[in-house]
C-alpha cells in the first residue's frame, strides 16, 4: 500500500500550468439553439466583458467596443438584422430559412454582444492588428464564459461586415468595423460538449541554428 506522504506536491507553476490548460482545452462553441432560457447575472456579465476589456493591444489603442443587446433589446437586434438581409440581398437570392434563422437566433439568447473595431484615428497601427486585438477580446469573454460554466458562440453573418450594420450601432466611423455577434447564455444540457484537435506536430515548423 502506497504512503501519500511520498507524492511530491505539486509547485505552483504547474498547479497555474494545469488550471489554464484545463480552462482553455475546456472551452466550446454552444449555439444560441442550445441555450435556455435562464438569464445571465449581472455581475457574470460585467466579469466577462471586463475581462475582454484585458486582450493584448498593439499602442495600447483598446479597439475593441462592445454592443451589448438584452431583453427588448435582442428583439430590435432581430428585427433589424431581417431588414438588412432583405435590403442587402438579391430578391431571387433571398433564402426563407435564412431571413428566418436571422430573426429568431437573438432571441434564442439571453445576452447577445455585437462586436465592433474601433479604428484609431492616425492608423498607426496597421487594421489586421487591430482586427487581431478584438479577437483576443473576444477569446478572453469565451474564456471567462467557460469558466463559469456558461454558452457561447462568436457568428459573424454577411450582414455584420455592412456599413448600414455599422452605422445602425452607432460607428459612425466608416473605417471601424462590426465584426459579428457573440451570444451568451447557459447550456440547455448538463453534458458539456466534448472536441478534439487535429495533432499539433502537423502544424508546428520548428526552425532553429
Amino acid at each position: 500500500m502506497s504512503d501519500e506522504s511520498d507524492t511530491p506536491p505539486l509547485d505552483p507553476l504547474s498547479l497555474r500550468l494545469a488550471a489554464a490548460n484545463a480552462l482553455i482545452r475546456r472551452r466550446r462553441t454552444i449555439k444560441p439553439k442550445d441555450m435556455s432560457e435562464k438569464p445571465i447575472e449581472s455581475a457574470h456579465l460585467a466579469a466577462i466583458l471586463e475581462n475582454g476589456n484585458w486582450a493584448p493591444t498593439h499602442g495600447m489603442t483598446e479597439p475593441w467596443r462592445f454592443f451589448v443587446f438584452t431583453g427588448e433589446g435582442r428583439q430590435r437586434l432581430a428585427d433589424f438584422c431581417q431588414s438588412l438581409y432583405k435590403k442587402i440581398t438579391p430578391e431571387d437570392a433571398v433564402r426563407p430559412d435564412k431571413y428566418e434563422k436571422l430573426g429568431k437566433q437573438p432571441l434564442m439568447s439571453p445576452v447577445v454582444v455585437a462586436i465592433g473595431m474601433k479604428r484609431q484615428e492616425i492608423e498607426k497601427i496597421p487594421e489586421i492588428e487591430e482586427i487581431e486585438a478584438v479577437a483576443c477580446a473576444v477569446q478572453n469573454m469565451h474564456l471567462t464564459a467557460s469558466a463559469l460554466g456558461m454558452a457561447a458562440f462568436w457568428s459573424s453573418p454577411p450582414i455584420s461586415y455592412t456599413d448600414e450594420m455599422r452605422e445602425w450601432l452607432g460607428m459612425e466611423d466608416p473605417r471601424d468595423k462590426c465584426l459579428g455577434f457573440f451570444y451568451l447564455g447557459w447550456p440547455a444540457s448538463d453534458e458539456w460538449p466534448e472536441s478534439s484537435r487535429g495533432d499539433i506536430t502537423d502544424k508546428v515548423s520548428m526552425i532553429s541554428g
